[in-house]
């Protein structure tokens, strides 16, 4: 990164957040709800959020959701599921929107506005899946009956249950919708293997013999797993699904909260879904799905494979940039990480790339990035997934999900440890207590590592071993390609408007492989789908709050938002909006974010 690169403690603190309330006034158990032939809803849990207490904060508002420390437990090791609600909101709304005073939100876009209503959870399970997911609909009480609106929402990243707070209830309960979320099976429900304890659907802890949102079939007994990386369901070639039984739920759930409006149908009922990042990569997977039962479809950075020209999957081009990417950067004149010419060295020796020093060896590996599709824009934008160590997170926790391998399977030997000074250690009750709330799907994070894998003597030597998962001819790369393969996306059903959202500056989902490969494919097949592309955009509006980022980029939420205006306008007879490549112009230093920099398109 360059000279206005983030502080070592600050990067590791966002990385937490990124890759890391409310009194009840009523807590019952609701009646099972049919699934309509693909399983039951049950338990149903039904909550009530009013009087200081709503739908979208928690009762926080703007304030407490800009407040730097989250907010506090009575009894650390035992916190109420109010308070887990409370803290789970203001974790992930500050892990996705720009929050801060001078980026505009909740002023010039977005809304944090209080919004009463109610609350109905449950474990869905699709068919042939070892685990559930979890569902979750927001009904508020100014439901518009007369527009009868349900927006369906899948978790960014590998999120829990409140992962798209940020982008479908900001825009959808305001206006009277009901809002429908699944964790596409990934989520923070964290198993800690030694005490045998895992998350309850309150998001509190239980052990054996209780009903968990995930306890893996193992018995390992040190260290931690979750549901992303070891359920042996590889979630992601079934994200589609999750966001359909998603909606589903969410329309029986409406016939619960609205009984004299019942039925709620997909043929009485608009339906929209949205998602980003991982989100919206689901809500393309579950536009392609039979059944004329979404209304349109929103997808902003979309984490999506459509085999068309120039289309790379996440864990190529992952696993690429996890081994060159920090020798390329310093090409650009980014600084390097302190270790760079030993990681270089161990590239160029593992024949990576090419040269006799330093400088060669990150000529090549630029030359090599650029040769594969990565742009210069590009690149910068992946500069803080690297200084964070994401890709090595996103690509060991990835490798074990599509090759289904469970605990203690993964064959490059990673594995994740509650870490000490002195090496592994048991987690604190505290510790366990504040994973669902606190925990981004993905460690590290909570106090939870990704240990190296044993007998590692360079630092790229688990890289090269999860590059080789994609390129060698192993058993174990074999399954790995299989489970890929099985995500990738076709075309969205005919007639159903679509808008593809996306940064031209994203370093971590890059659209160039992406989201540009998607829409060519789909506008070819004559399907209603138009694509916003947003210069100096990045991946993560979070990273906003920072001026070194600030002054470079601007947020890419305003974006998905007015998508979902001119869905809504859609819906109601008016007509796609076109194409656009939309400039942009970040905002001076220490100045606020105004309309000019924004320059949405009409």
């Amino acid at each position: 990164m360059d000279s206005r690169s983030l502080p070592r403690a600050t990067a590791l603190g966002l990385f937490a957040l990124l890759v890391s309330a409310c009194a009840v006034t009523a807590t019952r158990p609701g009646a099972p709800m049919s699934a309509n032939g693909v399983g039951v809803f049950d338990p149903v849990r039904i909550t009530e959020h009013r009087n200081g207490d709503d739908l979208l904060t928690g009762g926080l508002g703007l304030d407490g959701l800009r407040a730097m420390t989250p907010p506090a437990f009575a009894d650390a090791s035992a916190p109420t599921p109010a308070e887990l609600r409370r803290r789970a909101l203001w974790s992930n709304w500050r892990g996705i929107a720009d929050l801060s005073p001078a980026g505009g939100y909740g002023s010039l876009y977005g809304s944090v506005a209080t919004v009463p209503g109610r609350e109905y959870q449950a474990f869905a399970t699709l068919p042939g899946a070892r685990h559930p997911h979890r569902v979750l609909l927001q009904a508020p009480d100014g439901f518009d009956a007369n527009r009868r609106c349900l927006v369906v929402a899948a978790s960014s990243g590998s999120r829990g249950i409140y992962g798209a707070i940020s982008v479908a209830g900001a825009w959808g309960l305001p206006k009277g919708c009901a809002v429908a979320y699944t964790d596409k099976a990934a989520g923070t429900d964290y198993f800690d293997l030694a005490a045998r304890e895992g998350a309850r659907l309150d998001g509190t802890r239980g052990g054996p013999g209780e009903t968990l949102a995930f306890e893996p079939d193992t018995t390992a007994a040190s260290g931690v797993a979750f549901k992303h990386a070891h359920s042996r369901d590889n979630p992601e070639a079934d994200w589609g699904r999750h966001v359909r039984q998603a909606a589903e739920f969410g329309l029986q759930a409406l016939a619960q909260a609205y009984p004299q409006q019942a039925p709620f149908t997909f043929e009485n009922t608009r339906v929209i879904a949205v998602g980003i990042s991982n989100g919206g990569g689901a809500v393309l997977r579950a536009a392609e799905l039979e059944g004329d039962w979404l209304d349109a479809v929103v997808a902003g950075e979309p984490n999506v494979y459509a085999n068309a020209g120039g289309a790379r999957t996440l864990y190529d081009f992952g696993t690429e940039a996890a081994l060159l990417m920090p020798c390329a950067l310093s090409h650009l004149g980014l600084p390097a990480l302190p270790d760079i010419a030993q990681r270089c060295e161990a590239a160029a020796n593992a024949g990576l790339i090419e040269g006799n020093d330093l400088p060669s060896w990150q000529r090549s590996a630029y030359d090599k990035l650029r040769a594969q599709g990565w742009t210069d824009d590009a690149l910068r934008g992946g500069a803080a997934s690297v200084g964070f160590g994401l890709w090595r997170a996103v690509a060991a926790a990835y490798a074990s999900a599509y090759g289904r391998f469970g605990v203690d399977e993964h064959p490059c030997g990673y594995r994740y440890e509650v870490l000490g000074t002195d090496g592994p250690r048991a987690a604190t009750p505290a510790e366990r207590a504040a994973w669902w709330s606190d925990g981004s799907g993905i460690p590290p994070g909570g106090g939870i590592a990704l240990a190296e894998p044993p007998g590692a003597a360079s630092p790229i030597d688990g890289l090269v071993c999860l590059r080789q998962l994609w390129t060698a001819d192993t058993p174990a790369a074999m399954r790995v390609r299989e489970g890929v393969a099985a995500t990738e996306a076709g075309l969205p059903r005919a007639g159903l408007p679509v808008i593809v959202v996306h940064g031209v500056d994203d370093g971590l989902i890059p659209a160039a492989f992406t989201s540009t490969p998607y829409v060519a494919k789909a506008q070819a097949a004559g399907r209603d789908v138009r694509y916003w592309q947003v210069r100096n955009a990045q991946h993560f509006d979070a990273f906003l709050g920072l001026p070194q980022f600030a002054e470079r980029y601007v947020p890419l939420l305003p974006y998905v938002y007015h998508a979902l205006d001119h869905a809504w306008a859609v819906i109601e007879g008016e007509v796609l909006p076109a194409d656009a490549v939309i400039d942009t112009k970040p905002r001076a230093k220490e100045a606020a974010l105004g309309p000019e920099n924004l320059a949405l398109p009409r």
